[in-house]
């Protein structure tokens, strides 16, 4: 919880309870949740937490860079605690999101053709390895 703490306190967000619990959950794991996976996670511990709070939590955290958000085909928006350059893989079996590191030279620079990149979101789409070998049995 410490590190979460440090998070905040770094970025002069005001550490409540609430906001400290979701980003420990969004650091505990890599499962990409939905506002609504967090929701449901959060209302177990804090069982007087809105929707709005977990909303405007993931808004502050987006907008100090502390997460991203991802869009893939399901529709809904996904959350990443990962900031770093990488990709995703989204299995339209299972609908699992999973981070893809690969190297692409090109972002290195962020300059691509004269253009300067800020930020970078990609992701594949497909059938994961756990589907593909369950399908085959």
């Amino acid at each position: 919880m410490k590190k979460v703490q440090n998070i905040l306190n770094e970025n002069n967000i005001k550490p409540t309870f609430e906001r400290l619990s979701i980003l420990q959950y969004l650091e505990s794991g890599t499962n990409h949740p939905t506002a609504g996976m967090i929701y449901e996670a959060m209302r177990k511990k804090i069982p007087t937490i809105s929707k709005t709070t977990v909303y405007n939590t993931l808004k502050i955290l987006k907008s100090h860079d502390i997460i991203h958000s991802i869009s893939v085909p399901d529709g809904e928006t996904h959350y990443d605690v990962n900031t770093q350059v990488h990709y995703h893989f989204y299995c339209t079996e299972c609908h699992k999101i999973y981070n893809l590191e690969l190297d692409c030279p090109q972002l290195e620079n962020k300059l691509i053709e004269g253009h300067k990149i800020n930020n970078f979101h990609g992701y594949f789409t497909g059938i994961c390895k756990k589907c593909l070998k369950k399908n085959n049995n």
